[in-house]
């Protein structure tokens, strides 16, 4: 177990060394959730949620009835639920799902993403494209990543733009659904 705040909350975490960051709040999480704010009432999807920061700092913001949060690993999912626990946020949706495979959830306000972008871009390019789909107009993905050139091109050809943070070493994206298809023309689904 770690302790971490951030914007003056405090979170104690449990993982395990088999997860991402398992010792303490990694850094390009930290900068995504320095760039990004909530707002009352929003829908959240925290895609790939590991042991649950974004997601649980969130419930701690907006509630827990207000937050889904998945991730591919049940060990991952295990440890996020008991961490809504110990941070006194029980309620939020916590499921394993491979990427938005299982998810039924749609029309969020925002997705909150650190991908694995260490791997190649197939997981992150699902993410982008399926996440832009399961966003109401309006919406907005956050994504972290200490490579830009990539994913700047491919949320701008999916969403039509982007806005790029940088943030230390990383890059924070904010990519806004403005229509319903993709920019490059496909029909999101």
């Amino acid at each position: 177990m770690f302790e971490t705040e951030i914007q003056g909350i405090s979170l104690k975490l449990v993982t395990t060394p088999s997860l991402f960051s398992p010792r303490c709040a990694d850094p390009g999480t930290l900068a995504m959730l320095s760039c990004t704010t909530f707002s009352p009432g929003d829908k959240i999807l925290d895609l790939g949620c590991g042991y649950g920061l974004v997601g649980i700092f969130a419930a701690k913001v907006l509630g827990p009835e207000c937050v889904f949060m998945v991730d591919n690993d049940p060990e991952a999912i295990r440890c996020a639920s008991e961490n809504l626990v110990i941070n006194n946020v029980e309620g939020a949706t916590v499921q394993v799902s491979d990427g938005l495979e299982q998810l039924e959830q749609a029309e969020f306000d925002a997705i909150r993403c650190n991908p694995p972008y260490h791997a190649d871009f197939s997981t992150a390019r699902r993410f982008i494209e399926k996440g832009f789909n399961r966003l109401k107009i309006g919406g907005a993905m956050w994504m972290v990543t200490k490579r830009a050139p990539w994913y700047r091109n491919k949320l701008t050809g999916v969403f039509g733009g982007v806005r790029a943070i940088e943030q230390t070493s990383y890059f924070v994206f904010d990519a806004q659904k403005r229509r319903y298809s993709y920019a490059t023309g496909r029909k999101g689904s």
